[in-house]
């Protein structure tokens, strides 16, 4: 992804673009459809409805990768099921000709941890301008606010300057908390913190301030109820609430809202968005063997896997261009 802009056009789309992608786990969406901060927790897992394959996005993603899902997707039936037979393969780790819940989960983690650092590679290049291997704050700011910094009266009256004033404070408060040793200068790895805080311990609690900064419309340091609503719902036309924002009401008022003072602080929202006692991988892991396991014994077949394919793979093409994947004969 290109930051930074050599013309007003954009300009404004690198602001637009910023304040959508750097914002910690926010899911933008239709004014209907449930916006969520946390994945779901352990005990819904096997109590999902029926899933057509639109809602297997989630499972696709943790599975293979956001890319390698999108790879998938443009795939025959017939050639998804031929690349997951041999993903499954590496998988399973002893050859014993099952994979369990703890290979599933090592996988996932594993998918998870290539995309964090395959998207760093691909966008490395863009900030390090002076090619020495790192990236200075001063290299990302001009790179991603350099058009804003140099034009202002372009953006004077514009909502784009109320997001980069924000954004700009924001991503340097971010950046010297990945910043280990202070130098303001970023290694790779303390750039992949900066793109990716949830990941890293240390940023945690910069997820934790984004995410109340986020929510909190009226500034008084505290998410009240209508502020959590308002974060994953937008009430734009007259009738009654969908049933899954009145449970989220009740979720709020129950199990997020600890101290019952009717708002939630700081350690409240991290307890909600980074739950301590929550491994999505193992999560993730669990629902695909529950979802697949036809016999019960607690771990897949290769056969239990193909048979469910659309739930790990997907393919929403049946007959694709063999020149859009030749190139992708394994992961």
């Amino acid at each position: 992804m290109v930051r930074g802009g050599r013309n007003h056009l954009l300009g404004l789309a690198l602001g637009l673009l910023l304040a959508l992608v750097l914002a910690p786990r926010a899911l933008r969406a239709k004014p209907t459809v449930r916006k969520e901060r946390v994945v779901r927790p352990d005990s819904e897992l096997g109590e999902r409805p029926p899933e057509d394959n639109q809602s297997f996005q989630y499972d696709h993603e943790a599975f293979l990768g956001k890319e390698d899902s999108k790879t998938f997707d443009q795939l025959t039936s017939e050639e998804s099921k031929e690349r997951l037979g041999k993903i499954v393969d590496r998988i399973d780790n002893d050859g014993d000709g099952f994979v369990t819940t703890e290979e599933l989960k090592t996988w996932i983690k594993r998918v998870q941890k290539r995309y964090i650092y395959d998207n760093v590679a691909k966008v490395w290049k863009d900030y390090d301008r002076d090619k020495d291997d790192k990236i200075s704050w001063e290299e990302y700011k001009q790179a991603t606010y350099g058009y804003y910094l140099g034009n202002p009266t372009e953006f004077h009256d514009s909502s784009e300057h109320h997001t980069f004033k924000k954004m700009l404070p924001r991503d340097e408060r971010r950046f010297k908390a990945a910043d280990l040793d202070g130098d303001l200068t970023a290694t790779r790895e303390e750039f992949t913190a900066f793109l990716h805080p949830e990941e890293f311990e240390h940023m945690k609690e910069i997820v934790v301030l984004e995410t109340l900064e986020d929510i909190d419309k009226d500034g008084d340091g505290f998410v009240d109820q209508d502020e959590y609503i308002a974060d994953m719902f937008s009430h734009e036309e007259s009738g009654p609430e969908p049933d899954w924002v009145v449970s989220e009401r009740e979720q709020f008022n129950e199990f997020r809202d600890l101290n019952k003072d009717g708002k939630l602080d700081k350690d409240e929202i991290r307890h909600w968005i980074l739950p301590q006692d929550y491994d999505h991988a193992q999560a993730e892991a669990r629902h695909l063997v529950y979802e697949s396991d036809k016999n019960r014994d607690e771990k897949l077949t290769k056969e239990e896997i193909l048979e469910n394919w659309n739930m790990f793979v997907g393919s929403q093409a049946t007959n694709y261009g063999e020149d859009l994947t030749k190139n992708h004969d394994e992961l």
